[in-house]
């Protein structure tokens, strides 16, 4: 078992109808609020005025940035965080899935210094000190309303990157799994897959941990369980907390407990197909984490088959990619390029986009040649 440091600060706040004390919560932090928000469902599906009204009722003066993206580009942090300064912004309430909350993350860092959005995802400065972050979650997925990662794009550069810091952890997150039931049945799926491939990342990291390990094949049983009967009955309150708490507890932390930190090799590789066709992050993560096993299934066959196991009670490196492979296939989400509409004609380009990246696991390393042979097993 590896020696690890477990911190998690955000409070969360998980049930029918707590948004109702978000604003009384806000109010601690100061009392001019910038609100982050995506596209339109918010607002469509009423989520967005309940929030307003809340913070409306405690007196608090409110600013907006809308129109956030399902992939976020740096530039609407960069608009986001000259629109917070301007108004002496005290605090960030970001109201979405995963692209909101992470845009609203760096927001957070650039409001509080005078660095570059773009500088603290290239790694090149580090932050001191952060603008106070409060979270609604409309979608189960990322489990980024409890960790201190955010995922953010550049079109300029051709690149898709993580940034993770302590800084970056919400104060409070509102869960409400009556906010997802809007969530159509494909981004619910894409959504689960996301989950259970946060959790077989940690799986694969480094150290031996059983407990931890454990703790995974719970998480990703528990979503296998649930998340089918859930694309059958998509209003079910029941159905999306038991997904909505899943997703969280996949990144939130837990399942990095005596292990040094997940592999993160197949997001790194979603994040170029999310980034080339916009494919939603779920659905690559599909194509993808079945690709990688078959890449790894003569390196590290003891620990797929421990997965296996763990998971689905077969004893071979073949079943159990088979078993992943059934598992997402039942979600309806998409197993190969071709079932996203890309084949041959794109496999140079996407190559050339993983080798431009130097796309890598952080534990099971990746060359130019798996690159070349992922690619060829996602076809």
């Amino acid at each position: 078992m590896e020696n690890f440091t477990a911190y998690n600060p955000t409070r969360l706040h998980f049930g029918k109808n707590v948004v109702k004390d978000l604003g009384k919560v806000a109010r601690q932090y100061g009392k001019r609020v910038l609100l982050i928000y995506g596209q339109g469902s918010a607002k469509k599906y009423g989520y967005y005025a309940e929030v307003i009204s809340s913070l409306k009722n405690a007196g608090l003066e409110i600013s907006e940035y809308g129109g956030i993206r399902p992939n976020p580009v740096i530039a609407d942090v960069e608009k986001a965080a000259i629109l917070g300064k301007r108004k002496k912004t005290e605090l960030i309430i970001a109201l979405g899935g995963g692209s909101v909350i992470d845009s609203a993350k760096i927001t957070a860092l650039c409001i509080a210094s005078d660095k570059k959005a773009w500088d603290f995802m290239q790694w090149k400065v580090e932050p001191e000190t952060s603008i106070p972050l409060i979270t609604v979650l409309t979608l189960a997925a990322t489990g980024t309303e409890m960790n201190g990662a955010a995922v953010i794009q550049n079109p300029d550069t051709g690149q898709k990157t993580a940034f993770v810091d302590e800084l970056n952890f919400p104060r409070h997150s509102f869960l409400d799994p009556q906010y997802t039931v809007s969530v159509p049945a494909d981004y619910t799926a894409y959504g689960i897959v996301d989950l259970i491939v946060h959790a077989l990342e940690a799986f694969f990291g480094r150290g031996d941990s059983s407990i931890t390990d454990r703790i995974v094949f719970s998480i990703i049983k528990d979503a296998m369980h649930w998340g089918p009967r859930l694309l059958k009955d998509l209003h079910n309150y029941e159905l999306r907390a038991n997904i909505m708490l899943d997703a969280t507890l996949a990144l939130n932390g837990l399942t990095d407990y005596g292990k040094q930190g997940g592999d993160w090799g197949m997001h790194a590789i979603g994040h170029q197909l999310s980034f080339l066709f916009d494919t939603p992050h779920g659905a690559s993560l599909s194509i993808v984490c079945p690709a990688w096993l078959k890449l790894q299934k003569d390196r590290i066959p003891d620990r797929i088959i421990s997965l296996g196991k763990g998971l689905f009670d077969c004893n071979s490196v073949d079943d159990t990619i088979g078993q992943v492979e059934k598992a997402f296939s039942i979600l309806k989400s998409p197993l190969s390029l071709k079932d996203i509409n890309l084949g041959q004609k794109e496999k140079a380009e996407i190559i050339n986009q993983m080798n431009a990246n130097r796309l890598s696991g952080m534990h099971h390393l990746l060359n130019n040649e798996d690159r070349i042979r992922l690619v060829e097993f996602m076809l």
